[in-house]
């Protein structure tokens, strides 16, 4: 994806989100225009390994979980203005 973006003259901003964690407030402005489950990574084998029934978790569970595991949040994670 970096690679064609580059090749397209796309600048990027790129960010390690497992170095440099996102806050509550950082995830809360990405999910602005958007559910949380929408970037929330449903088939990581880490989501997998909690045993949690996805029925059962509201947006602030999930939220919460890639607060506390950012291998949770769906990659690669794109914002281009508004768009997420």
């Amino acid at each position: 994806m970096r690679a064609w973006l580059h090749e397209k003259g796309v600048e990027l901003d790129e960010r390690d989100f497992f170095q440099d964690r996102f806050s509550e407030g950082e995830l809360r402005q990405l999910l602005q225009e958007h559910g949380v489950s929408e970037i929330f990574s449903w088939k990581s084998p880490s989501f997998k390994a909690l045993n949690l029934v996805a029925d059962t978790l509201d947006d602030q569970d999930l939220l919460r979980l890639m607060l506390q595991e950012p291998r949770l949040i769906r990659r690669p994670l794109i914002t281009i203005g508004k768009w997420l």
